[in-house]
Parts: C-alpha cells; sequence; structure tokens
C-alpha cells in the first residue's frame, strides 16, 4: 500500500522535482551539461550485446566499486559496463578512474516515467546495487522488468535498521527485489535477513578492496620541497564546526611545536574561501591551494580545497583526523588513510562505519578520541615522539593489505550470474572462487 500511495505521490511530483533539481544545480550539485540524465534521458546509446549495470550513492560507494570493474572486465573484456551516481563529485571521480569499457551515467531522480525511460534506454542485463540506497520506482522498475539483481557490499546499520523495523512489509518488498544479497558482515547479514532479505550470504567489505587513492608524485615532490620538513597534521574531509576545532588545537600544539602545519581538506572544496577566514580572523596565516598556492615558512594552515587530490595528502602526512567524526555526520571511510599507512584518529560520530572502527580498532590500527581534549593530548603526543603511533599505521598498512579477496568472493558469488554472458560473447567462465559463507 505504501508503494502504491508513493508512486502515485511521486508520479504527481514532476514540477516540484524540476524545481529542486533546480535549485541544486544553482548550488553546483547537478551537472548542467548533463541534467537530462537526473530526467530519464540518457546521454549515450545503447551498445550491442550484455550490459552489466552498478549503481552507487556516492563517492565512498562508487569507489569501493572500481576494482569490481576493473576485475570484471579483465575476466569479460567484451563486456560493458555502466555505473550509475546521484553527485557531481562521483561523477568527476568515475571520469578520472573508471577503465576503457566502462562509463558513467546520473541515476534519475525517482519519478516513475524518468525511471522508465533510463530502463528502457538501457535494458540491463544484470543490476548490482550498492550497500543501502533503496529508491522504490527504480527497484519496482528493476522486478517489473524481470532485471536479475544483487545487493552488493549490503549495509543495514543499527538506526536504519530500527526505522524499518515500523515498515517490515515496505522494506521487505523492497528487498525481494534482490535474488541476492551480499552482505558485509555478520551483524549486517542478521539484521538484513530479519527485514525480509533471502539469500543473504556474507562476502565481506569491499571498501577493503579499492585500490589506494591516486597521488601525483610530481605534486609530491613539490609539496615536500615546499614543507621543508616540517611537522604535518591532516584534517581529512572536514565539515562545518571541525575547522574550528582543528584550528584551536593548531593554535594549542603550535606552542609546543612552533613550526606545525596543519593542512585542512574540506568535504567540499567550495567551503576553502570560509575556512580561510577563519583561520585568518584567528591570526593564522593561511593559503588555499585552489589559489595554485604552497604554504610558506610563515603559514600556518594549508586549505586544500580541491577535487581528487586526498591520496596525495595522505601519503604526505602520517598524522590523519577523518572529517565527519567530531559532528554528528557519521565520519568517513578510515580505510583510505590506512592504505597509506597513516596514524588514524577519529571522534565520536562514526556511526557509519562501525563495523570498519570495530576492525581497525581491534586491532590497534587506529585511535578513537572521545573530545578535543583527548584528540588533543593524543597529537601533543605524536608531535612530541614521531615513533609513537609507528606501530599502529603499520598495523592499519597490514590488515587493509589483507582483504584484497574481497573482490574475489564477490565475483565468486557471481559467477552464476555472469556464466551466461560467458557464453554469449564466448569470453572466459568464470568459477566461483569465493569464500563467501551463509548467513
Amino acid at each position: 500500500m505504501l508503494m502504491a500511495l508513493y508512486k502515485n505521490l511521486t508520479a504527481a511530483s514532476a514540477p516540484l522535482l524540476e524545481v529542486y533539481l533546480n535549485r541544486r544545480e544553482k548550488r553546483g550539485k547537478e551537472d548542467p551539461a548533463r541534467k537530462n540524465e537526473r530526467r530519464g534521458n540518457p546521454s549515450k546509446p545503447r551498445e550491442a550485446g550484455p550490459l552489466v549495470w552498478l549503481h552507487a550513492a556516492s563517492v565512498g560507494e562508487a569507489q569501493s566499486l572500481l576494482a569490481l570493474v576493473k576485475k570484471l572486465l579483465e575476466d569479460y573484456p567484451r563486456l560493458r559496463i555502466m555505473v550509475t551516481t546521484g553527485t557531481v563529485t562521483s561523477a568527476k571521480l568515475m571520469a578520472d578512474r573508471l577503465p576503457q569499457g566502462a562509463f558513467h551515467q546520473y541515476i534519475p531522480a525517482d519519478h516513475p516515467k524518468w525511471v522508465a525511460g533510463f530502463l528502457d534506454h538501457w535494458k540491463p542485463d544484470l543490476a548490482l546495487w550498492s550497500e543501502s540506497e533503496f529508491w522504490p520506482n527504480m527497484l519496482a522498475g528493476i522486478k517489473k522488468r524481470g532485471i536479475p539483481a544483487v545487493l552488493l557490499n549490503a549495509r543495514m546499520s543499527e538506526k536504519s535498521f530500527r526505522r524499518w523495523s515500523f515498515l517490515r512489509g515496505t522494506i521487505g518488498e523492497l528487498l525481494s527485489v534482490f535474488s541476492l544479497c551480499l552482505a558485509q558482515n555478520d551483524a549486517e547479514a542478521a539484521r538484513l535477513k530479519a527485514l525480509g532479505a533471502q539469500n543473504v550470504r556474507i562476502s565481506g567489505n569491499l571498501k577493503y578492496a579499492a585500490a589506494a587513492l591516486p597521488c601525483d608524485e610530481g605534486k609530491r615532490a613539490e609539496l615536500e620541497a615546499a614543507f621543508s620538513g616540517r611537522p604535518r597534521v591532516l584534517w581529512a574531509s572536514t565539515h562545518p564546526g571541525e575547522e574550528e576545532l582543528a584550528l584551536q588545537l593548531h593554535t594549542t600544539l603550535r606552542k609546543i611545536n612552533t613550526e606545525l602545519l596543519t593542512i585542512i581538506v574540506p568535504r567540499h572544496p567550495a567551503r576553502g574561501t570560509e575556512i580561510a577566514s577563519l583561520a585568518e580572523n584567528l591570526g593564522l596565516g593561511a593559503v588555499r591551494r585552489s589559489q595554485r598556492r604552497l604554504p610558506r615558512p610563515q603559514d600556518d594552515i594549508y586549505v586544500a580545497d580541491t577535487l581528487g587530490e586526498l591520496g596525495l595528502f595522505y601519503k604526505l602526512c602520517p598524522l590523519c583526523i577523518m572529517g565527519g567524526s567530531f559532528v554528528a555526520v557519521g565520519g568517513h571511510n578510515i580505510i583510505e588513510p590506512a592504505q597509506f599507512g597513516c596514524r588514524v584518529f577519529y571522534g565520536p560520530h562514526m556511526f557509519n562505519f562501525k563495523t570498519v572502527c570495530h576492525d581497525f580498532e581491534s586491532r590497534n590500527a587506529a585511535l578513537p578520541c572521545a573530545d578535543a581534549d583527548a584528540l588533543g593530548a593524543a597529537l601533543e603526543r605524536a608531535l612530541d615522539d614521531p615513533a609513537a603511533f609507528d606501530a599502529m599505521g603499520a598495523a592499519a598498512q597490514a590488515w587493509t593489505a589483507g582483504q584484497a579477496h574481497v573482490v574475489d568472493e564477490t565475483l565468486g558469488a557471481l559467477a552464476p550470474y555472469l556464466k551466461n554472458f560467458a557464453l554469449a560473447l564466448d569470453l572466459k567462465n568464470l568459477s566461483p572462487t569465493s569464500g563467501e559463507k551463509s548467513a
């Protein structure tokens, strides 16, 4: 009943959706050159042959699929792969990092007519949906057309589980679209099964299998020279409220180490001017990377307000504070800095990465900090004795390196769906190599 109500309401909402998308476009959150894709009008022709469609909500989820896309194309070099996302940032990432044979499209807004236009144009042979973004009209369209669908890297947080528990019929109908659910861990699998998911297995977290973020060695050498050996602290993917904390801690820590450089990489680069102004209002010297400037010896704060350079700064900075964790955002992906051996610190709000944090904490591979005082004490120790957290960085890097098998396990679980492509294209038939287990 709720699904029917949702469909009717969204069918009547096209004018409101247009206003919403136009406002997002004015704020830089929609791509004006590809606006028709969000309205169910694809910008590319549908080529002949099998098409595998992978969907991810935004940057983090999309990045976790890259290793899987690469392996699929290695095993099926004539297969076509489409990756959809819903954000401009993720589209730019896909443009830079998708291999040949794969392409990106924006997911249409969840209007019945736009969804139908998208599905009827692309006619995917297999839909691989990532994590926990459930758009009712899109999923209903997939089911109506008989498109085989698998939920990859499936996640159901405790908070989401409690909410969906009041709508078990609705979530059960949505989950019924997927003939296979590959959960990240036992806890997620149990919650998915309790909500009605069928054929649930555990395959691990694909985020662990993602390749390390790219690092331009020329830029790294240039920055290393500009840093001149200064001790540095990186704040990665920060949100409003966290930059103030970073600046306050810098002021305190600078009294202990006068050469300290604090690097702030905001989650949204457009906030660079705002962050630099905050620093200057506190009497701190700040320069912005988007202005093609390098930090001088007298500068305190380097605002890296650019896209696609986190890998560069992870490689340059042994001490990393993960943004989104000192405000109630839910944190960001600590696997990425861990792949570079960073000593990773985070605050009390990592609720979107609870299982990952548990993995790291149980191996002494990251340090949770209850508040700003705890973080300040940890950073003071790290700056006073740079070797104090070496073991933590090494443990983080070793743990992430040991999880690359997740891609093979996922492909093994997908083998029954993919074997028909091997026959159709006369390609290598992928045999199950997974160690996945039934939940």
